[in-house]
Formats: C-alpha cells, sequence, structure tokens
C-alpha cells in the first residue's frame, strides 16, 4: 500500500483529507474531505472569507456585538479553522473553544495551517454531541456564540440534528448568546425545514438566509440558521447582514419563517437523519 502524501491524512472514518494550495490566492489554502472542499482559510489575511455560507456567518460575528469587542465563542466543528482565525483576526483577545471528532484532521491542520499562536483557541477532540454533555460549569450560560458546522465528509450526522442535541446547547449560551447553524440541502429543503422547526421549538428567534435560489429549494446549497432567547429589540443587526453580502441574498424570518416550517415537525433522535450529500459534480470533482 503506498503511503498517503504529506499534505494528506486518512480520518478515523476512512474519508481523506487533503490540504490544497488555492492556485488563485497566494497564501491560502483549502481543506478537501472525500472530494468535497470543506474549508478555505487565506492564511496571509484570515478576514478574507471564501465560501458564500462563511461569509454570512463572518457578517453575523461583525453585527452581534460592537465592533472589535472580544467575544466568548464555541465552535462545534473544526474544519481547518476558519471561522476561529477570524474571530481573532477581527475580535482579538475573544476566548474560543472548537471540539473536532478527527485527530488526524486536526493534526494536519496544525501542521499545514497552523494557528496564530497569540490566538486563545483550544482545542477539544471528541464527538461534539459527546464533548457538550461533558464541557465545565464554567461555560455554562457564557458563550455569547456557537457556531454548528458539523460534517462527516459531506453531510451532517443525524444525532447532531436533534432536539436533545440542542438541549445540550442551550445552556451554553448567554441570555442574549447566538446559535449559528450552516444547513446544507437540496430540493425542497427537507433538511433545513426540520432544522429550523427543531430551533423554533427551542429559541424565541429563528431566521434564515441563504441565497433565493437555494430557500426556494431549488438547488443544493448552504443555509444559514441563526437563533437566539434574546429580545427581537436585541437583533436589529438582522437586516444589514442581506446588505453585506454575498449577493443576491434573502432572509426568512417571523411569517415567511413560519410558512417554511409549516408542517414540519422538530427533530428528535427518533426521527434524525444525515443531511442529504450533494452531487459530486457540484464540485468538479469525479
Amino acid at each position: 500500500m503506498s503511503e498517503q502524501p504529506a499534505r494528506s491524512r486518512i480520518l478515523s472514518s476512512g474519508l481523506i483529507a487533503e490540504i490544497e494550495d488555492d492556485r488563485f490566492v497566494p497564501g491560502a489554502v483549502q481543506l478537501v474531505v472525500d472530494g468535497t472542499p470543506q474549508s478555505h482559510v487565506n492564511l496571509v489575511d484570515p478576514t478574507d472569507l471564501f465560501f458564500e455560507y462563511i461569509r454570512r456567518i463572518g457578517h453575523v460575528i461583525d453585527l452581534f456585538r460592537p465592533s472589535g469587542a472580544p467575544i466568548s465563542a464555541l465552535h462545534l466543528g473544526g474544519g481547518a479553522f476558519t471561522l476561529p482565525r477570524y474571530v481573532e483576526a477581527t475580535r482579538p483577545g475573544s476566548r474560543q473553544q472548537v471540539v473536532e471528532i478527527e485527530d488526524a484532521l486536526v493534526d494536519l491542520v496544525r501542521e499545514h495551517a497552523p494557528l496564530p499562536k497569540r490566538a486563545s483557541i483550544r482545542v477539544r477532540r471528541g464527538d461534539a454531541r459527546a464533548v457538550l454533555a461533558k464541557l465545565p460549569a464554567g461555560m455554562q450560560g457564557a458563550m455569547d456564540l456557537v457556531v454548528v458546522d458539523i460534517f462527516a465528509g459531506a453531510r451532517t450526522p443525524a444525532h447532531v440534528s436533534s432536539l436533545e442535541f440542542y438541549d445540550l446547547v442551550r445552556p451554553l449560551l448567554a441570555p442574549d448568546g447566538l446559535v449559528v447553524l450552516n444547513a446544507a440541502d437540496g430540493t425542497g429543503l427537507p433538511f433545513v425545514r426540520g432544522q429550523a422547526a427543531t430551533l423554533a421549538a427551542r429559541f424565541t428567534n429563528v431566521v434564515a438566509v441563504a441565497e433565493p435560489q437555494v430557500l426556494k429549494g431549488r438547488r443544493f446549497g448552504n443555509v444559514v440558521l441563526i437563533a437566539s432567547n434574546g429580545d427581537v429589540g436585541e437583533l436589529d443587526w438582522l437586516p444589514r447582514l442581506l446588505a453585506g453580502g454575498p449577493h443576491p441574498a434573502r432572509m426568512l424570518e417571523g411569517d415567511e419563517l413560519s410558512e417554511l416550517i409549516r408542517g414540519t415537525s422538530p427533530v428528535t433522535d427518533a426521527t434524525a437523519v444525515d443531511s442529504p450529500a450533494p452531487a459530486r459534480e457540484l464540485f468538479g470533482r469525479g
């Protein structure tokens, strides 16, 4: 058996993770797992966010607290640590923790796309749901932001999509803290609808942001769901997400979000399924 190249690792799932140079952006790299691009990092300028949904989450990070103020953030799903790097660059002094199940992936990224040495970013290795159940009491009610961006290859595992999962997330949030979820889906948005209904069962305010054709369920793509138990007045920055791009963009909230999830039950452990896999040709790989 031939050895894998130095810039790749075989994950515990049997999938292959690779770090590739971006041919068009000097100093940038891309993490690819099983042929699916999962993270893009500009090591020279970590504020340069490449993927559309990541830029939308970046705008959330920019807007939901005073500009430049440090925050406490928990990232469920590590990838190449794109968003923790962004938070460190835009909100220096932030305290962050990242949960990632794949030891080999963490080692690969640290070797070929190392984190800034000054950053306060702690990595906890393990399954996100299992780690949530064991976090220290001091984190309860202390997180300004929890980002849920968990993928095994190209799919979000069922066990991190249910009410029972979010019952572990919710107690970690500060009173006006946010949960931001990246949900990938295709025709009809069954997975996104289920996630939106699940968040709506646990949080007072839920919105969905994406490209209009994705929100209409006409093509595969990423939908950013934002949830909070903060007062509506405290979320008046949300419309600025649309102005920030990427364009075109649409936001569903209030009655429009209710219409999206009409007839959809919250997801439980008993009903949860993995998110759908994208067609491989979306990424130009066979």
